[in-house]
């Protein structure tokens, strides 16, 4: 018998694995062990905010690589207008303004890879 550690989103299981010989094996007499609470990975650094960062968060909605920027710091945005595509699993995703502003800072460039919820930019 060998005994592993499987993580299953984020739950470890403590399981033993019986080596057969090719024929059915008899069902485990042997109740299943109870998961054990993974230890939790540490928080992600804050990303970058410029000087004047504004109060409205833009945050990407989904993991993927900041494929383009479309606004700029000082641009006007209207609500619903892209403000950095996000390109995941080969699909370039908008990630845009939530309500009318100002672009206060852009805490991203072309070519990084960001979490799902990471602060892309600020609106005032």
């Amino acid at each position: 018998m060998k005994n592993y550690t499987i993580t299953v989103n984020g739950i470890a299981y403590d399981v033993t694995v019986e080596e057969g010989t090719g024929a059915a094996a008899p069902a485990a007499a042997k109740a299943p062990a109870a998961p054990k609470a993974a230890p939790k990975a540490a928080p992600a650094a804050a990303p970058k905010a410029a000087g004047g960062a504004g109060s409205i968060k833009i945050e990407a909605g989904a993991a993927g690589k900041v494929f383009k920027l479309e606004k700029k710091v000082g641009d006007a945005v209207k609500k619903g207008d892209a403000v950095v595509i996000i390109e995941a699993m080969k699909m370039e995703i908008p990630v845009v303004a939530p309500q009318d502003g100002t672009v206060a800072s852009v805490d991203v460039a072309v070519g990084d890879a960001v979490e799902a919820g990471a602060v892309l930019a600020t609106l005032n």
